[in-house]
């Protein structure tokens, strides 16, 4: 009989575990004390204190002053080193949009099932807004950037009314599908292929805002990175 080969076991189950760890905390995108963290990743908590000091000791997670944990500046650094020209051409776009909105403005790519967050821009001039950090994810499908990522793909009879309607006006929209009680509003970056390369993306919590002068925005920043791109 065949020994069994492990194809399915992680290679570094310390590793798995980091990575785990970090994976959870972009998820969340809020600081946890350490029993969460175990808990949700099912970790025992000496194990996760464990990783989470070393974590720590890389800049890829921080405490706040209760001790709670939430990904460090070091997985911007490392987000910055994903896809450089894609976010060479999306970070003035970036810029101009959390200006003039006054709104967190967002890179998001695909990674198979999921939406990552590899680059964002948070306004300067407001008195609040949504922080929204690299390394955050999601399901594709979830969020308007997930169906940003969607939209140039054919239509399927199983299509959501959602993704049918942002096909229709050329951009996503939802409303706390990813985080609650936040908005999103979402346009794709097109690749040469006519395929989505990424997503722009702003979000926000005010609920009088100007969805259609807000979604028009996000698309022709969109269209502009895709010209730059081409």
């Amino acid at each position: 009989m065949a020994a069994d080969d492990g194809a399915d076991a992680p290679q570094s189950q310390t590793l798995d575990r980091g990575l785990r760890i970090l994976e959870h905390l972009a998820t969340v995108a809020a600081a946890q004390p350490v029993a969460e963290v175990a808990q949700s990743v099912g970790l025992h908590r000496s194990i996760a204190y464990r990783l989470l000091r070393t974590l720590e000791d890389h800049q890829l997670v921080e405490r706040d002053p209760a001790g709670h944990y939430r990904l460090g500046l070091g997985m911007a650094a490392l987000a910055r080193g994903v896809r450089t020209d894609l976010q060479t051409a999306a970070l003035p776009q970036l810029d101009a949009l959390a200006a003039d909105l006054g709104m967190t403005a967002f890179l998001v790519v695909r990674a198979g099932d999921e939406a990552v967050t590899v680059a964002s821009v948070e306004p300067h001039d407001t008195a609040a807004h949504v922080a929204y950090r690299p390394g955050t994810r999601h399901p594709v499908g979830q969020g308007a950037p997930g169906l940003a990522l969607l939209m140039p793909e054919p239509p399927s009879a199983d299509d959501r009314a959602a993704l049918r309607e942002a096909r229709r006006v050329g951009w996503a929209s939802s409303h706390g599908e990813v985080i609650p009680g936040l908005r999103s509003i979402a346009a794709p970056v097109l690749g040469p292929d006519g395929g989505a390369r990424a997503a722009l993306a702003v979000v926000h919590v005010d609920d009088r805002a100007d969805v259609q002068r807000i979604g028009r925005a996000v698309a022709e920043a969109a269209a502009t990175v895709t010209a730059a791109l081409s």
